[in-house]
């Protein structure tokens, strides 16, 4: 067992630096400046709850709290999937509103360049009006 001496002055050291830790990756999460690098932050948010979760249950010698960090980090994954998920559906979603603004687009344009028919001039391929049968 650890002696009382190094446990009262290692773990809030311990506990006090994967707080910083934790305050930089909450920075990270917020500003960006891209979807992947938020979702790296809150997956290594978790996984320091999980370890100063399993510090205070040395600290504090209490087995149920390893417990309590198996649970939480089951969850954080499963949050994680969710965002990247989320954040799939809409970068999907943007992706396809763009390529349909592109093609209309590519359609007015089209339209601007082309010399229009009238459906009511039209003759078929070989010289009988369509509407005739």
């Amino acid at each position: 067992m650890i002696s009382n001496s190094v446990t009262e002055t290692a773990f809030p050291i311990i506990l006090s630096i994967l707080a910083v830790f934790l305050f930089f990756c909450l920075i990270r999460a917020i500003r960006g400046p891209k979807i992947a690098d938020r979702l790296m932050s809150v997956n290594m948010m978790g996984t320091i709850v999980m370890v100063m979760i399993c510090c205070l249950a040395l600290y504090l010698n209490e087995g149920y709290l390893v417990d309590v960090a198996l649970v939480y980090a089951m969850i954080s994954f499963l949050a994680v999937v969710l965002i990247s998920k989320l954040y799939m559906g809409i970068y999907a979603e943007k992706k396809n509103e763009q390529e349909m603004q592109q093609e209309d687009l590519f359609m007015e344009d089209y339209l601007e360049r082309s010399e229009f028919v009238n459906p009511d001039d039209y003759i078929g391929p070989y010289g009988n009006d369509p509407g005739e049968k």
